[in-house]
């Protein structure tokens, strides 16, 4: 069976498509979404997801959030005694999405889609597929973030045609894509994003709104201040989606801090972000030679679209009212389960067909000879144009400089800038030339074949000799080669994770925990009743724990809501 996955900065969902249509399953605490937060227990053993998240508070040292942002990079993070790899965060979380579905299907699950921003460089992508090795699962194909919202999209709006835009603000990326759909296919015309720009900024924003108004550096902040100031700052934000005005109390290093926001000065905080926003939108409709007339509705998918100041945005750019027929945060996950479906080849989706783009230009560098007879390299030579349709394979033929050269370089670069220098190179390849042959015999043909996953393959044949070289983007740096990879499956595999039958209990005192922490006047109480939870678990007695566990989850929720 295929799964398809959300593997998402703030959130991941997991679901499958069978005879009943795309469903998603619920995680042991009854929700779809898992935090995609990791932490280690204080016994050593591993916690994921909503037990992770509330020790963002109580043990920061030990927990850590939003590691999409780090994959294809090298960077570590130390967690107790051991670094993790943002591969090996992102497994943690598939490794629990996958035994969630496998305890809600009854079967084991071996393939997955899963989705990736538009955005994502190779060497991001490659490194999501390299989370899936990890977790044990193989990866049959990764799609666009966008493209699966618009499949969700299309799919429940059955009869609709026309020319859609799509606008993804998640928690880490945005992704702005320009689809067309008609008689069940969803074609994608052209796709820009931010990899850099979503949710979790427009919190950073308040943070900085907050501790500016205070007089605080939020440099300084103490680590577990720092995480509940954003937990809190988080539900702030949340509220400013639904109402006017909000207001934060907070308790830090002995020091009490309130502060009133409404929803104008919000938008007025992240004015920046919204700028930002423009950007994408207006290069996608450029690439697909439409404005914004022509376009036949605007979807808004992500968690983040829920603040208004995006719908305002959209509508003032785009001269339209956005839609949201299609629960902004399973949008994208809904379409990753279709697009297994699709794998898989359902019985009920044979009418549809999907086709993707690339979202970049891919090229090489090349030197050029200037009006004054000099010879400069640095120059960005595009070969796959951004926005083809994919698969794309394309080539060009390219020659030394000089007699002189021994041998020639392919660079291979991911950009839109004119010179090298402002792209993205992703590897390089080297070929040897024969000294004895002219310069027009060492033609060098280079193919760059661009696949429906976002990866990469180049190959380049020798006119003389017709030879033929092929460049292995793994070996990129920051990329884990083969044997790396299987010494941290081993690794992973060693590490303790509790039942899924405990998470539940696990979650709650964690909850419980954080709120001691965090509500200075409430914790004698709080204290008692967490002792009196501990000793209901040592009990073993399934009804009673049962019951137990919902009378404390309401008291924290009632002391939380007074506070």
């Amino acid at each position: 069976m295929i799964v398809g996955i959300d593997l998402g900065t703030t959130h991941s969902l997991i679901g499958v498509h069978d005879a009943e249509g795309g469903r998603l399953f619920s995680n042991p605490h009854g929700s779809l979404l898992t935090p995609s937060v990791i932490s280690i227990g204080d016994d050593g053993s591993l916690l994921v997801g909503q037990p992770a998240r509330e020790r963002l508070v109580t043990h920061p040292y030990l927990s850590v959030a939003a590691f999409k942002r780090w994959m294809g990079s090298p960077r570590e993070t130390k967690l107790g005694q051991r670094s993790f790899r943002p591969e090996e965060l992102s497994a943690l979380i598939l490794r629990s999405l996958i035994a969630d579905a496998e305890a809600a299907l009854g079967s084991r699950i071996e393939e997955a889609v899963i989705s990736v921003p538009a955005y994502f460089s190779d060497a991001q992508r490659k490194a999501t597929r390299v989370a899936g090795e990890l977790a044990g699962i193989r990866v049959e194909r990764l799609i666009n973030e966008p493209t699966a919202a618009a499949l969700a999209y299309g799919l429940q709006e059955r009869g609709g045609e026309g020319r859609v835009l799509v606008l993804d603000l998640g928690g880490g990326t945005f992704d702005v894509s320009l689809l067309e759909m008609f008689d069940g296919v969803v074609e994608v015309h052209a796709s820009a994003g931010d990899n850099f720009l979503g949710g979790e900024d427009f919190l950073e924003v308040l943070v900085e709104g907050f501790c500016a108004e205070h007089r605080l550096d939020a440099a300084k902040l103490a680590p577990g201040d720092s995480a509940q100031l954003r937990r809190r700052l988080e539900q702030l934000k949340r509220e400013l989606s639904t109402q006017a005005q909000g207001t934060l109390n907070v308790s830090m290093a002995g020091h009490s801090y309130t502060w009133e926001v409404d929803e104008a000065r919000f938008a007025q905080l992240a004015e920046p972000l919204l700028q930002r926003m423009r950007a994408p939108i207006e290069r996608a409709l450029r690439d697909a030679k439409l404005k914004p007339s022509e376009l036949d509705d605007i979807v808004l998918v992500g968690g983040a679209v829920r603040m208004p100041m995006i719908s305002r945005l959209a509508t003032r750019m785009l001269g339209r009212l956005p839609l949201r027929h299609v629960n902004p945060d399973h949008a994208i996950a809904l379409g990753a389960v279709v697009a297994a479906g699709l794998k898989s080849r359902d019985e009920s989706l044979r009418e549809v067909v999907l086709t993707d783009v690339c979202p970049y230009t891919l090229g090489t560098q090349v030197a050029r000879q200037g009006n004054d007879g000099k010879v400069r390299s640095g120059y960005f030579h595009p070969i796959i144009p951004r926005n083809s349709v994919v698969p794309v394979s394309r080539e060009d033929r390219f020659y030394p400089m000089n007699e002189q050269q021994s041998h020639v370089i392919i660079d291979v670069y991911q950009g839109e800038n004119p010179m090298v220098e402002k792209n993205i190179k992703l590897g390089e390849l080297r070929v040897a030339l024969d000294l004895k042959r002219s310069r027009n015999e060492q033609g060098v043909l280079t193919r760059f074949t661009y696949d429906v996953d976002g990866l990469l393959q180049v190959e380049v044949i020798e006119d003389a000799t017709g030879k033929r070289h092929e460049l292995v983007l793994e070996q990129n740096p920051g990329l884990l080669d083969r044997e790396e990879i299987a010494r941290r499956l081993q690794a992973l595999a060693a590490i303790k994770v509790h039942p899924r039958d405990q998470q539940q209990n696990i979650a709650l005192m964690a909850r419980t925990e954080r709120v001691y922490e965090e509500y200075i006047d409430a914790r004698h109480m709080v204290q008692q009743w967490m002792a009196q939870f501990r000793e209901v678990l040592e009990s073993q007695d399934l009804p009673r724990i049962e019951r137990h566990r919902d009378e404390l989850a309401q008291a924290l929720d009632e002391l939380e809501a007074r506070a």
